[in-house]
């Protein structure tokens, strides 16, 4: 994240709004992933699951997105799902529009369909492609997105590969090392993040990682990126897996990102991962890559996540006090 990237937010911030905006674009996945958060009974809270909610399509759909876009104002989109490429009619519409504003935007998606060369073009359009392990245990997890219907899908794209590491792929030795050096091997791919599963409080899922494992997943990290510059995560990002922020509170990424869900009005809380998750176990990259950036002393002196915090605090007054006058 750049110096002027960071005076942005923090401007954004101190106006009362959100510098990243993260879209539950729709509810349908074709996809039944274990330990897929955005499915969870936790994750809206209240009881309602996501497949319970109202989405929409068509022009409705590419209306009402805009329409959050223009009142957020982000320097950021995440469109996210459910599966994102269920709606590639809308995305079609939507994404030019985004490029022309200048926003970065991200599309999460499986891959389970090709993804639109006319996406390729859109320079601040950015297709992420979550991969859950080696063939045999993606394909095993994420069927039909199979790694066999991943590189149709991108074939001549240009894509940035996810990773969620859970405890399964680290009971092989040399796992993550295959797993890099296969994506990096390919010429659609020009960056490859990882991130670790995150649980639930009081969740006993064998996804979880052990501290050990942890602990075990940061040394490969730090030897693989070493070996493979498209593994694009510096070292204290890296390192951050093993010091996530403590609490929402503490999670710039949480404080600096409205999520909402397909209903397009529903807040989802405290960050995106919804529910109660266990921050002591976070390994989400962007929350414990923003949480270094915030250790990070501007002139030597200001910790950027004090100029956050209270840059936070300020946007909060001045939001409620908008909401009032309007």
């Amino acid at each position: 994240m750049k110096t002027s990237e960071i005076l942005q937010a923090w401007k954004m911030i101190l106006a009362g709004r959100a510098p990243s905006l993260s879209i539950e674009i729709t509810k349908e996945c074709p996809l039944s992933c274990p330990g897929c958060y955005a499915y969870g009974s936790e994750h809206l809270g209240g009881g309602t699951l996501l497949r319970q909610v109202s989405d929409y399509k068509g022009k409705e759909l590419v209306y009402r997105v805009m329409q959050l876009v223009d009142e957020h104002r982000p320097l950021h989109v995440s469109l996210v799902g459910g599966e994102p490429l269920v709606r590639f009619r809308e995305l079609n519409e939507i994404l030019p529009q985004l490029n022309e504003r200048h926003i970065r935007t991200h599309v999460v998606t499986s891959a389970v369909r090709e993804i639109p060369c006319e996406w390729q073009r859109l320079k601040d359009v950015k297709v992420i492609v979550s991969i859950d392990g080696l063939a045999p245990e993606h394909d095993e997890r994420r069927r039909p997105a199979t790694y066999d219907r991943i590189l149709k899908s991108i074939d001549g794209r240009k894509i940035t590969v996810h990773c969620t590491v859970t405890r399964q792929m680290t009971e092989r030795p040399g796992y993550l090392a295959e797993f890099v050096k296969f994506w990096s091997e390919r010429a659609e791919v020009e960056k490859i993040w990882m991130s670790l599963f995150t649980p639930q409080i009081g969740e006993t899922s064998h996804e979880i990682l052990p501290a050990a494992a942890r602990r075990q997943v940061v040394e490969d990290l730090l030897e693989l990126r070493k070996m493979y510059q498209k593994l694009d995560m510096p070292t204290a990002v890296i390192e951050g897996f093993l010091n996530p922020p403590p609490n929402p509170d503490k999670c710039i990424f949480a404080r600096t990102t409205y999520t909402i869900t397909a209903d397009l009005k529903t807040r989802v809380g405290p960050c995106q991962f919804g529910g109660n998750p266990d921050c002591s176990q976070c390994g989400c990259i962007a929350s414990v890559g923003l949480h270094q950036i915030g250790r990070h002393k501007l002139g030597g002196a200001i910790p950027v996540a004090w100029l956050y915090d209270a840059s936070y605090r300020i946007g909060r007054t001045v939001a409620s006090a908008r909401t009032q006058i309007t």
